[in-house]
């Protein structure tokens, strides 16, 4: 089992998050970021809203980072562990901006980077944005094939009902070859046979941890799926998301200094066949200290042994 961490205070959603990370200053998330690379952590994950709606303040909060930017940053403070985000709105931005900034990030950072995209579900920041929400399905698709075409092509060409591009050229090209990893979020049908015919890995979001692996079985049975691995990324702490970040309570979510429970919970995931995980926080942390000394303690007394 791979163990990632979430950025602290790179978004002040309620159910995840706690009142000690809004005092980090992008130094503070850095210091950390580099103690967690020297302990061996495989992956740094973030999400991404661009602007939040006033009456979804309270729950998802309205301090988001912008995804590519700061895992730019934070490559730069890091030196093994991988980037990813968690996830960007793949319908919300120009496939080709996207492209850019994502190949630049692999590049910058000697091929790190991780590619999480979702289809979003906050109709406001679309319309805000100007992009048809009820459209984002189909334009989820094709960007990501207009994406892989600007990163592995030498004469990139892409004719589509959203995008189009001939006799262009594009660098610099991703680091990894063919292309640095796609992901796809989320939990329906249609994100599942993208994953197939798409992705290098898949991170639900209210999928119930039961139903992984018939999950896995039906991207695995889709035709335009070519027999490549497929990872797949779950953090407990999503237990306690819902669909629209209210707060669950779901009693597996919080973290505890229970090492034993923690082996326990990461064999299930394991079991269900989830190959990355988030060690969550236990509650009521104080500081950065404290989170520091977590990131130690996982290290010491948990990555050993899963």
């Amino acid at each position: 089992m791979k163990l990632n961490i979430g950025v602290p205070n790179s978004m002040h959603v309620a159910a995840m998050t706690q009142p000690w990370e809004h005092a980090l200053t992008g130094d503070d998330i850095g210091r950390a970021l580099k103690v967690a690379d020297d302990l061996g952590f495989n992956k740094c994950m973030l999400g991404e809203h661009f602007i939040i709606p006033q009456e979804h303040v309270a729950l998802s909060g309205d301090h988001y980072v912008h995804g590519t930017v700061a895992l730019a940053f934070l490559a730069g403070r890091t030196s093994k562990m991988r980037v990813s985000s968690s996830v960007s709105i793949l319908p919300l931005q120009s496939p080709i901006v996207q492209a850019k900034a994502w190949s630049t990030l692999d590049w910058l950072s000697g091929g790190r980077a991780t590619a999480l995209f979702g289809v979003g579900w906050l109709k406001e920041e679309f319309d805000m944005l100007g992009v048809d929400f009820h459209n984002r399905g189909r334009m989820a698709d094709e960007y990501v094939a207009a994406i892989i075409e600007l990163w592995t092509s030498d004469t990139p060409t892409f004719e589509g009902e959203f995008v189009s591009f001939k006799n262009v050229g594009f660098a610099p090209k991703p680091v990894q070859q063919p292309r640095l990893p796609i992901w796809f979020g989320g939990d329906a049908e249609p994100v599942l046979k993208r994953v197939a015919k798409f992705g290098d890995g898949w991170s639900p979001f209210r999928t119930p941890p039961e139903k992984f692996p018939a999950c896995l079985d039906l991207i695995r049975a889709q035709p335009s799926y070519d027999g490549r691995p497929i990872d797949l990324f779950f953090a407990l702490e999503m237990l306690n998301v819902g669909a629209h970040h209210e707060i669950m309570d779901d009693p597996r979510a919080p973290g505890t200094r229970n090492a034993q429970k923690i082996i326990d919970q990461i064999g299930w995931l394991k079991d269900l066949g989830v190959n990355e995980t988030i060690v969550p926080l236990p509650p009521g942390m104080t500081g950065l200290t404290e989170y520091i000394e977590r990131l130690h303690w996982v290290a010491e007394e948990i990555m050993p042994k899963v």
